[in-house]
């Protein structure tokens, strides 16, 4: 596969879900040998500052970790977290790579379910983002309650903090459900932490993992299945 391009990698946000993608990117990548798979570079980086933060400034790191990535040879690049995509244009403009934007992705497929109205688990900046691709898809967004959001975000530092246990599992597929009673009639897996605990089976309606949809698109864009985004001047 020398024509492959190089695909890197902004990750540890968290390092378990970086790991999660990165086990997607093996899986949809079809080789008989070693020397088949994608060559990928990775930076697992949890000390980017929490994107969830509104006085922390994670686009400078994120910023030189792509300037990193592409002076060991990425030549695309992906980032393992949807909430770091705030910074999506930062990163390819400063390394001069290309992004494969795992949100636009993800609102792409939920269109492609045929639903009209679709929900997001994820952060409240992810969630912003979403609303954005979602309505250019002629979608409509469905979050959930204000104290469900809090109960989401409680959870996701607690699944950060290596609880993937019975009860962390129970009460993600509860909010799945809140945004279904809501309306929703599929769900986007808005954040890299939510496949950790929530499987397809747990939610009534379609699930779409973000990250794995990502996977799978970046390993299409390196094997040159597919084009390649272009880099904003």
């Amino acid at each position: 596969m020398s024509k492959t391009k190089v695909l890197g990698v902004l990750g540890g946000m968290g390092p378990a879900a970086t790991l999660d993608f990165l086990t997607k990117v093996q899986a949809y990548t079809p080789a008989k040998t070693d020397q088949d798979h994608l060559r990928v570079l990775v930076d697992i980086n949890p000390q980017v500052p929490d994107r969830n933060d509104v006085f922390a400034k994670p686009g400078p790191v994120l910023a030189e970790m792509a300037l990193g990535l592409r002076s060991s040879g990425a030549q695309v690049l992906a980032i393992a977290c949807n909430t770091a995509h705030a910074y999506g244009d930062l990163v390819s403009r400063a390394s001069g790579l290309p992004l494969i934007d795992m949100i636009s992705t993800a609102a792409t497929a939920a269109r492609d379910t045929g639903a009209k109205r679709a929900g997001v688990l994820g952060t409240k900046q992810a969630i912003k983002l979403y609303r954005e691709y979602i309505a250019a898809q002629g979608m409509s967004l469905v979050t959930l309650p204000s104290d469900q959001q809090e109960a989401f975000m409680a959870l996701l530092y607690r699944i950060k903090g290596g609880d993937t246990g019975p009860e962390a599992r129970a009460a993600m597929a509860e909010l799945a459900q809140v945004l279904v009673a809501e309306g929703a009639e599929a769900i986007i897996a808005g954040c890299t932490e939510v496949p950790l605990v929530l499987a397809k089976d747990d939610v009534r309606k379609p699930l779409l993992d973000a990250g794995d949809l990502l996977a799978r698109r970046c390993v299409n864009v390196c094997l040159g299945l597919e084009p390649a985004p272009t880099v904003d001047a």
